[in-house]
């Protein structure tokens, strides 16, 4: 692993210079967390906001690949990490502990002192300079790295956090036990998405409801929470995500990219400044 070296900031220097916190969580794996980051952080660059991605998803890092960043070196100033960037003009931004590990195929067998000692310095260490959104992609379920990130985090006000979740009653019932992990951290709950909302044909546009249907939007009206919108399952958002690809510049007319701009447009409402 690269070294991760040091620098004078705290968390409050970096977090001065950020706007709006966002954490997407995920009751289980596999539900796509890592899609929705990625497809949020696109939606909001589309519209004109500095983003920056910060994956703490320590054993599977995949959002350099997804971003097209990947195999990418990080370079350090005085401050400490200069995060990597998507664009030529610097408003999309990501660090991930793939830029760290010599190897794509390098396992990280840590406990969790060593996982929550990263977490911290990717917080405090990272010159992300003027962001409007700093959206953090954790691992699946409540472990040592969310309440590293909540704890720290805490005193900084961060806006909240997105559930992502699959229509399945399974799925539906994990992403509980993460509602649950917010109230008793006490971080506010910005809604609910859910992704893999049925398979619409290419071909005819016919909906198939592979996973079923309405398992989030059900929960979040029970819970009383907002629910943000669902995003189907897409074999072109697949294909350019496993090609490091931008979805919203291949397929700009996509419902699936509509999808995602409504929830991102419904994320921008709660921009009070």
């Amino acid at each position: 692993m690269a070294d991760a070296g040091q620098s004078a900031q705290s968390i409050g220097d970096v977090m001065k210079s950020i706007k709006h916190v966002i954490l997407i969580l995920s009751g289980k794996g596999g539900v796509g967390k890592s899609t929705v980051t990625t497809q949020i952080a696109w939606s909001l660059y589309s519209k004109g906001k500095k983003v920056g991605i910060l994956d703490v998803d320590l054993c599977g890092p995949s959002i350099p690949r997804m971003m097209s960043v990947e195999g990418s070196d990080i370079h350090q100033c005085s401050a400490g990490w200069v995060p990597v960037y998507t664009d030529k003009d610097q408003r999309l931004a990501v660090m991930s502990i793939g830029f760290l590990l010599n190897s794509r195929d390098d396992a990280v067998v840590w406990r969790g002192p060593k996982k929550n000692a990263m977490i911290k310095q990717f917080l405090s260490d990272v010159c992300w300079g003027e962001l409007d959104y700093l959206v953090i992609d954790t691992p699946p379920g409540t472990s040592d790295e969310h309440i590293t990130v909540v704890e720290n985090l805490r005193d900084y006000n961060p806006d909240g956090a997105i559930l992502v979740t699959t229509p399945q009653g399974v799925a539906v019932n994990d992403v509980r036990r993460e509602l649950t992990f917010c109230q008793k951290t006490k971080i506010p709950v910005l809604g609910v998405v859910e992704n893999m909302s049925g398979f619409v044909c290419s071909h005819c546009s016919e909906c198939t409801n592979v996973f079923s249907k309405g398992g989030g939007e059900a929960l979040a009206e029970s819970c009383k929470i907002p629910f943000l919108g669902s995003i189907p399952l897409d074999p072109s958002l697949t294909q350019s995500l496993e090609d490091g690809q931008a979805f919203i510049d291949l397929f700009p007319n996509s419902p699936t990219l509509n999808a995602v701009n409504n929830i991102t447009t419904k994320l921008l409402q709660l921009d009070i400044d």
